[in-house]
């Protein structure tokens, strides 16, 4: 994954209390991508599970893409990130389906979602907005054995 990045990841930790929550997501999702070299930022990926995004003039609209870009970083840390668990589990109860959907692909990668937590990912395939129907078959695939009863409704949506 890039170790001409690894140098510049005390740098990306920065961005993720920068101002836009595009370049938060960004940021998260780059130390996602770094293994062992990005464990040291771990801390302040998973404080991201709980940003709702503040615009440049300040105020609070509620952005979710941080969240979920947290929630997928701690799923691809391993062993590192199994102490911001509880945190991302407590995002299966966040207001935007898309922050539900990545907590329970982060879970999956750890061993941790259940059969429950995989029907919250199934119940939105058939959700209004096509992002979160696409999201919810991404995760699908993302989830593997644990997805496989419900493969029916994924090939149907």
């Amino acid at each position: 994954h890039g170790e001409a990045a690894v140098p510049h990841l005390e740098a990306v930790a920065g961005r993720l209390s920068d101002d836009f929550p595009f370049v938060r997501a960004a940021a998260c999702s780059a130390l996602g991508n770094h293994g062992k070299a990005a464990a040291q930022h771990l801390a302040a990926v998973a404080k991201c599970l709980s940003d709702k995004g503040i615009d440049e003039d300040g105020d609070d609209v509620g952005l979710f893409m941080v969240r979920a870009a947290a929630c997928e970083a701690l799923g691809k840390h391993g062993e590192a990130a199994e102490q911001y668990l509880d945190a991302v589990a407590a995002c299966l109860k966040d207001e935007e389906e898309k922050v539900q959907i990545a907590a329970v692909v982060a879970l999956q990668k750890h061993g941790k979602a259940g059969e429950a937590e995989v029907i919250v990912v199934a119940q939105y395939l058939k959700h209004k907005h096509w992002p979160t129907r696409q999201a919810a078959c991404q995760a699908m695939g993302d989830l593997g054995q644990a997805a496989a009863p419900h493969l029916r409704a994924v090939a149907e949506s």
